[in-house]
């Protein structure tokens, strides 16, 4: 039976908040999709997509940020393979993850689904994640295309940002993925950019995704990231989530007829829609015959759950990264006396908030482990209230306790409140009170050992007044085992981090715009974020990109450097059995184009046992010596002498050497007597006028204006008492929530989210004519507005019914 054209349209919307539409009498079921990038995120029951209502348990592994620092792709995949065999388990069709936006700023609220600030290297690990999650037969989707890098007004943010920076920086990782990891879908991101909507942007969804990297499946939006879904369609967009309702079929069907879309690019997306829906089918029907049926709801079974702990286990092992270790105190000797200090010892901080929130199997904490372990636990003191509180009580006993150890283990970290979707973080400092009981014991004369959980990069000007440092970032529900193996040497550390530690947050090359006042966020910094900055602009770090120590030590010598691979020899020089993550950065010759000082262009971690020798070969693939030419609008290779170097670290190079290549243009693709700042690499005061040049256009206005896109926090520069009062009311209750320590995202959501967002967030109970009244009133025409809506709103109830029954043949 031939679909029509309304049919095609409504499957190109969702049915409910993770579910698609089905025709039965078509042959055509629905899938589910659901969160998450470090585990499933089932919700029981009502499903919201914030993470509020409880989830079916699942596993919950160490975040794409405690993963990144293992640089180990086969871990990757591994953990992928379990990610994608509890989905399918559970019916699911479709896991939304892994995430890979760079970490352009330390405080985006959600760097911890993020791998790292490099690109190849989060391209690398997520296409890792794909091949593991896709082995099962479901969907891997790689999110957020692209350039959605802080929480702050996500979805009605313009991101402006140069091609080259675009290419080289925030799709290159995203390129990797499509390309090795080769997805069955791919999410489109909330924001604008560069004045167009992701979601509804051809030069990203059309140009780049589909004809340039051959992407032949599903791109979804991200849930009410709509904006324009005619256009969207046109520009390569599959699926809108998640229930729209009529409306938006409605609109669609229109675009048709109005020849602002033809039916082909319709029939395009019910396609790739179709390929989605049937590809994944099979294997879900198959796997959930190995769950477990408990309250009517799938569940995993116990040896499924006990396997996957174990996994989890061994990838925060292997994530473990060494940051300090004076006069080697790690590992902790056996029958040492440890006290161990720290709320997040007994409430251990192991995953992000939000829509990745997973409702855990099992959880282990580390004052647990570590009375399990060859040290002899003395006790354990709370020492701070993790909100921020100062509690002299709980210090006094924490230092008590410290007198009658050898050793102090201080669990020191992010709360949660710090670190969630839909906020960014306000500083990049611990609370005063942890770094306050630190000093303290240090007075004291203690041995302290810190083990942090964070997602992201943390103020470290404290270092100094502890012996050692292991950073166990947001490590998963069996991360603590883990952290207590690296402390008792049961596991060498081997990590290494993806993202550089700067001395304080006033260093950051986007200082002056992330998370600012205006609509636009600039990218003035260009390519230079990250190493690529501290090193061009010889800014001092805390912990480079690529640091982390081990429990031994490893020399490398003999270089070999041809165009396709670098070979290089590593010993093992200690006296333990350990890993060394081997990094090969190339320095360009900067004659035509500005450049970094180096790039990661390959890495490789490689096991020794002590005294043992490896000869290591790096392959590098066609992005090892490109850059984006504005000119010829196209990759090209600058002609001259490259510098290819082996580092323990983006800092630490211990062997190179060098190449001569022939260049691909002499197009130049700047007048670089304009662009100064650029060429320094000094980059944080960049004026308007030089970034005008960057861009090849004029930088546009970034104020909100009053429209579908007027967000509800920003209805305070409405002309409309009832604006006014209902974004004081919302303002007033978020900050109330903070107060108390325990963020309310969903209202962080209402006031981030665009008037257009109550068409496409209400499963159809809202229409954008509705919207369009709500906007009349918000500019002053309070009578003429309100009236519109209640027009709306009843002639939306009579078309949602009739457009009901046609679909599903009901009488």
């Amino acid at each position: 039976m031939k679909m029509t054209l309304e049919q095609k349209c409504a499957l190109l919307s969702g049915k409910s908040v993770f579910q698609t539409r089905e025709y039965k009498n078509l042959g055509i079921p629905a899938i589910w999709l659901s969160d998450g990038p470090h585990g499933l995120r089932k919700q029981a029951g009502a499903s919201d997509h914030l993470g509020l209502n409880p989830s079916v348990e699942a596993t919950c592994f160490p975040s794409a940020a405690t993963i990144a620092n293992s640089w180990d792709e086969t871990l990757g995949e591994k953990v992928g393979e379990a990610l994608g065999e509890e989905t399918a388990t559970l019916g699911v069709n479709v896991l939304l993850g892994p995430g890979l936006n760079m970490k352009r700023n330390p405080l985006c609220g959600r760097n911890f689904e993020y791998f790292s600030e490099d690109p190849y290297l989060a391209g690398k690990m997520a296409a890792a994640y794909i091949r593991g999650i896709q082995k099962n037969g479901v969907a891997a989707c790689p999110k957020h295309f692209a350039v959605n890098d802080q929480e702050t007004r996500r979805m009605a943010s313009d991101s402006i940002v140069d091609e080259r920076t675009l290419r080289e920086i925030y799709l290159t990782g995203f390129e990797i993925a499509v390309k090795e990891g080769n997805p069955k879908c791919i999410m489109s991101s909330y924001n604008l950019i560069n004045g167009t909507y992701a979601n509804e942007n051809e030069h990203l969804l059309s140009e780049i995704l589909r004809k340039e990297w051959g992407f032949k499946g599903s791109v979804v939006t991200d849930w009410g990231g709509s904006n324009d879904h005619a256009l969207g369609v046109k520009a390569g967009s599959t699926l809108e989530m998640p229930a729209p309702g009529g409306d938006s079929v409605r609109e669609l069907i229109a675009a048709v007829k109005s020849g602002k879309i033809e039916e082909s690019d319709v029939d395009a997306r019910v396609n790739e829609l179709l390929e989605l829906i049937y590809s994944t089918g099979k294997a879900v029907k198959e796997a959930t015959k190995n769950a477990v049926l408990k309250d009517g709801e799938l569940n995993l079974p116990d040896d499924m759950k006990k396997k996957h702990h174990a996994l989890a286990c061994m990838a925060a092992a292997e994530s473990m990264t060494l940051l300090k270790n004076n006069n080697g105190i790690l590992p902790l000797k056996h029958n040492t006396k440890v006290a161990i200090i720290g709320d997040f010892a007994k409430n251990p901080r192991y995953q992000g908030a939000g829509s990745s929130m997973v409702n855990t199997t099992a959880l282990d904490n580390l004052l647990d482990c570590m009375e399990r372990s060859s040290v002899e636990v003395v006790g354990y003191a709370k020492g701070f209230d993790r909100l921020g509180q100062q509690d002299d009580a709980a210090v006094k006993k924490a230092r008590e306790l410290a007198k009658c150890a050898e050793i102090t283990v201080l669990c020191l970290g992010l709360d949660e409140v710090q670190e969630s979707e839909g906020l960014d973080r306000q500083m990049m400092k611990l609370r005063q009170n942890q770094i306050s009981l630190l000093k303290a014991l240090h007075r004291d004369g203690r041995k302290i050992v810190v083990v942090l959980s964070a997602g992201s990069s943390v103020e470290t000007q404290w270092r100094s007044y502890c012996d050692a440092i292991l950073y166990a970032c947001l490590s998963g529900q069996a991360g603590a085992r883990a952290v207590a193996d690296a402390l008792t040497g049961v596991i060498n550390p081997s990590g290494k981090l993806a993202e550089t530690w700067i001395e304080k947050y006033e260093d950051t090359p986007s200082l002056h715009h992330f998370a600012g006042k205006k609509r636009t966020v600039e990218y003035r910094e260009g390519i230079y974020i990250g190493y690529r900055y501290y090193q061009k602009a010889d800014i001092a770090t805390a912990f480079p990109f690529g640091f982390g120590l081990s429990y031994t030590t490893f020399e490398y010598s003999d270089i070999s450097v041809e165009a396709d691979r670098v070979s290089f020899t590593v010993t093992n020089t200690g006296n333990a059995a350990g890993k060394e993550i081997s990094q090969i950065y190339i320095s360009a010759p900067g004659k035509m184009v500005f450049v970094p000082e180096r790039e990661l262009k390959g890495f490789v971690k490689t096991l020794l046992m002590p005294g043992e020798s490896k000869r290591v070969t790096v392959s590098l693939d066609d992005k090892a010596f490109r850059y984006w030419n504005v000119k010829t609008n196209r990759w090209e290779q600058e002609g001259g002498v490259y510098k290819i170097s082996v580092g323990r670290s983006s800092e630490d190079i211990v062997l190179s050497d060098e190449i001569s290549l022939k260049g691909t243009t002499d197009k130049k693709p700047y007048d670089m007597g304009k662009l100064s700042h650029y060429e320094s690499g000094n980059v944080q005061n960049v004026d308007k006028d030089e970034f005008a040049q960057l861009l090849g256009h004029e930088i546009p206005d970034g104020r909100p204006d009053i429209s579908r896109n007027m967000t509800l926090g920003e209805m305070n520069h409405a002309r409309s008492p009832l604006g006014w009062l209902i974004w004081a009311i919302l303002t007033g209750m978020l900050n109330r929530s903070l107060k108390k320590g325990s963020p309310d995202l969903n209202l962080l959501f209402q006031l981030n989210m665009p008037l257009r967002g109550l068409a496409k967030m209400t499963s159809g109970m809202i229409s954008m004519g509705m919207v369009d009244g709500i906007v009349l009133e918000l500019k002053g025409f309070w009578f003429v507005g309100i009236i519109k809506v209640l027009v709306e709103f009843i002639k939306n109830i009579i078309q949602n019914r009739r457009l009901e029954k046609r679909l599903y043949n009901y009488k």
